[in-house]
């Protein structure tokens, strides 16, 4: 939701209004170590009270991670603006080296209408790799990596469909970590051609 709307422009509401309920999570995208927030008719809030109680669950002392869900809240904009254009720049090399976009590797492509948020989903393409391989070598650190390129770098994706590997930016990755991911992408994919 967070990151829906903050691409968009727009407040959360304005999206949630077409919803009966909404449940946000302020682990994701907003740096909180845990918590949720549910929210929709008073009814329905007041069923998921009762289920929560049956299952035994309850927390004392939340007022800590309270506070860090409103520390996300607040830096939320900022915080995703940056993934997103972390993102952009990972998919298409703006202000800087090229993106994978450009690069015209024949391993890989993005659909740049599709890089909207935080999320690149890069389609594998040919014969060379599945997605898990090409993931499995991304991950993988070899001596002719660093022998070549003077860096060891452990990129981690998911192999998300037959032919689509799905790479998601959050606060704790940089502009300079995501050139790396690139250039290991990069590295890779010409590995794979030789």
């Amino acid at each position: 939701l967070m990151n829906a709307a903050v691409a968009q422009g727009v407040e959360p509401a304005q999206i949630a209004q077409h919803c009966d309920s909404v449940s946000l999570c302020f682990s994701k995208g907003l740096g909180a170590p845990a918590g949720a927030v549910l929210a929709g008719r008073r009814e329905f809030i007041a069923e998921a009270w009762r289920l929560r109680k049956l299952l035994g669950g309850g927390m004392r002392q939340a007022g800590v991670l309270a506070a860090a869900a409103l520390l996300g809240l607040q830096h939320a904009e900022a915080t995703l603006h940056r993934d997103h254009d972390n993102a952009r720049r990972f998919a298409e090399g703006t202000s800087g080296p090229l993106g994978i976009h450009v690069l015209d590797l024949p391993l890989c492509s993005v659909n740049l209408a599709a890089v909207e948020t935080n999320i690149v989903m890069v389609n594998v393409q040919g014969a060379w790799l599945s997605p898990a391989e090409l993931c499995s070598h991304l991950h993988a650190i070899s001596e002719e990596e660093v022998a070549e390129t003077g860096e060891a770098v452990s990129v981690l994706l998911l192999p998300w469909s037959a032919h689509t590997v799905r790479a998601v930016w959050h606060r704790d990755i940089s502009v300079h970590d995501t050139e790396l991911a690139r250039r290991k992408l990069e590295f890779v994919a010409r590995k794979c051609q030789e």
